[in-house]
């Protein structure tokens, strides 16, 4: 089976060749992606393939859709097999973490914006909400941190009793708690206020402190400290 390639678009057109000569800042995002796809399918060339994929989600058109986007759903579009989806789905990982990583270096939990901007791009694509504990020691640099739950789409189980056998077992000092909102609005709800004053009162009578706990939304965030709510 033949399989049309960027090879087969004018010299003007082709990303290897335009990269080469301008820079990767000079591709448009279709050109990028055929670039990692490599080979379209026998009637289509890879640049078209990547179009198909940058639009295959209504809800997130573009490079952003590939973080909402799982093997399965991958694998529905016509010329993305198994290696593809999995190449793919390496990708958006790999966007993910160097953002985090960009962030790590002028990472100073000081404020609840430096926190949120580190976890942001681990929390924001999410569909089903997800709680990150944050460990802390006295200087308030982190000791770990770790996914303590998964909840549904719009529930979260915060496990009231894992963060503390989690912060005692690492001799946390003080723990910051995050998790997101799917729907994209950080807002917080009656039983994320609830449970984070029960944290924070326990934490409290063992002599564990609850900074902040910040809710995720999409590209933005609520801290209930900022906003005095605990």
């Amino acid at each position: 089976m033949n399989h049309l390639t960027v090879k087969e678009l004018p010299v003007s057109e082709r990303p290897y060749e335009k990269c080469e000569q301008f820079g990767a800042g000079a591709l448009s995002d279709a050109e990028l992606l055929a670039v990692i796809l490599r080979t379209g399918t026998r009637n289509q060339r890879a640049i078209d393939l990547a179009i198909q994929i940058l639009n295959h989600s209504e809800t997130h058109p573009g490079l952003i859709g590939l973080n909402y986007l799982n093997m399965k759903q991958l694998m529905k579009i016509k010329g993305v097999g198994r290696v593809k989806a999995i190449e793919l789905l390496c990708l958006a990982e790999i966007t993910k973490r160097m953002a985090k990583e960009l962030q790590k270096d002028r990472l100073k939990l000081t404020t609840p914006k430096n926190v949120a901007d580190y976890y942001m791009q681990d929390l924001r694509h999410l569909t089903r909400e997800q709680v990150i504990l944050v460990m802390l020691d006295t200087k308030n640099k982190i000791i770990k941190d770790m996914v303590i739950s998964t909840g549904t789409v719009n529930t979260s189980i915060m496990p009231i009793r894992e963060v503390f056998i989690q912060a005692l077992k690492y001799e946390a000092v003080n723990i910051i708690l995050l998790h997101n909102h799917p729907s994209g609005d950080p807002t917080p709800s009656a039983e994320d206020l609830r449970v984070s004053k029960r944290i924070q009162e326990a934490g409290n009578f063992i002599g564990i402190t609850l900074m902040d706990h910040i809710i995720i939304g999409d590209n933005k965030y609520i801290s209930l400290k900022e906003e005095r709510m605990i």
